[in-house]
C-alpha cells in the first residue's frame, strides 16, 4: 500500500503542534488514511493496556491536519530488561509523517516523552531501532541513547482481520538514563 499523501508543512507548524495523551476517539486516524490499517488490533490493545495504567499512547497533533506523529511506551512487559513497571519503560511504534521530519517533531516528541517519564519516577527509557535504521540511530544518539545489545527484532501481530503476520527486522537496543540533560535545539 502506498502511503497516504499528506499536506507538506507550513512554515512555523512546530508551535501549533500539540504532544497529548491519545483518547480511544483518536485510534482511527492513527491508521494514517490506511497505511497502517494492518495495526488496528495492536493500537486497541495497546489502548487497553493505557487504560489499565501499563503503557502511554502519544500522539503529535496539528490540529487543522491531523495526527503527524506517534509512540507507545510500556511502562510493564514481560522482558523486565525493557520495561519493569518501577523505573525502566520501554518505546516502541515511534513514527513520524515523512513530510513532517527533519524539522524538530521526533526531537520535541521525545523531550515529552522523557520528560513524563521522568515526572513518573522511571530512570531509564529503552527502545529498539533497525539496523539499517541509520537516521533514527543518529536521532536517538543525538539525545544521548547509547547501543546496548543486538535483539533479533521478531515480532508477530494479528492484522484488522485478525490473520497474524510475523516481523523480522534486526535491531539495535538502545537506553538512556533519564536524569541526564536534554539536548538544547
Amino acid at each position: 500500500m502506498q502511503p497516504a499523501t499528506f499536506p507538506a508543512p507550513e512554515h512555523g507548524f512546530l508551535s501549533r503542534v500539540k504532544v497529548r495523551l491519545v483518547t480511544e476517539q483518536d485510534l482511527p486516524a492513527m491508521e494514517w488514511e490506511g497505511e497502517f490499517t494492518h495495526l488496528r488490533r495492536v493500537y486497541q490493545e495497546t489502548y487497553e493496556r493505557t487504560v489499565k495504567g501499563l503503557a502511554l499512547m502519544w500522539i503529535a497533533d496539528l490540529p487543522e491536519v491531523g495526527i503527524l506523529g506517534q509512540a507507545f511506551i510500556q511502562l510493564i512487559c514481560d522482558r523486565p530488561e525493557l520495561a519493569n513497571g518501577k523505573d525502566r519503560a520501554y518505546m516502541f511504534s515511534f513514527r513520524v509523517r515523512n513530510q513532517y521530519r527533519n524539522q524538530g517533531l521526533g526531537s520535541r516528541m521525545i523531550r515529552t516523552f522523557e520528560n513524563d517519564l521522568i515526572k513518573r519516577g522511571f530512570r531509564f527509557l529503552t527502545l529498539n531501532v533497525a539496523k539499517e535504521n541509520y537516521q533514527a540511530q543518529q536521532l536517538y544518539s543525538k539525545f544521548g541513547y547509547q547501543i546496548v545489545a543486538p535483539e533479533p527484532g521478531v515480532w508477530s501481530y494479528p492484522d484488522q482481520n485478525g490473520d497474524w503476520h510475523t516481523v523480522v527486522e534486526p535491531a539495535w537496543r538502545m537506553q538512556k538514563l533519564l536524569i541526564s540533560p536534554q539536548p538544547r535545539l
